[in-house]
């Protein structure tokens, strides 16, 4: 799950103190790996994005279902969709919760030269979705890399 760190860092989520919104997401795919790809008590890389360097800085864990994103109902919101109805909302959020700050950023750099982690979908050139799944094969491949 990516987010800009002047947006929204791994160090707000731990400022949090419990779990937090995951909101503002508006991408058909995205909102369906929302809906359809996660299930509480797993746990998703935060992954720092348009930082330098770019890239994972820790993990944290979904925390119950997927629900309405009530941002999209604030006309006050940079996320609001003024076409999404209450009756039929358009998009989803999860809440998350803090899991491990790693010791260092794996950069995308980092990640492209570990072997095992080829075909993840972060590194999939024009790949620009905020929320994509992690095999469990790459899961553990970077969770071994040293330093963390």
């Amino acid at each position: 799950m990516k987010s800009e760190p002047d947006t929204y860092s791994i160090d707000d989520l731990i400022a949090k103190g419990g779990p937090d919104i995951w909101e503002g997401c508006r991408n058909y795919t995205v909102r369906n790996f929302i809906r359809d790809a996660m299930a509480p008590g797993d746990e998703a890389f935060f992954y720092h994005s348009n930082a330098d360097p770019s890239g994972i800085v820790g993990v944290m864990r979904i925390v119950g279902p997927a629900y309405p994103d009530p941002t999209q109902f604030d006309p006050a919101s940079e996320y609001h969709d003024p076409k999404s109805p209450p009756e039929a909302p358009r998009w989803l959020a999860r809440d998350v919760e803090f899991v491990r700050k790693f010791a260092r950023v794996v950069s995308l750099a980092e990640l492209r030269a570990t072997p095992g982690l080829e075909e993840m979908l972060v590194l999939r050139r024009g790949q620009r979705l905020s929320v994509m799944p992690v095999t469990e094969a790459e899961w553990l491949g970077v969770l071994a890399l040293p330093g963390l």
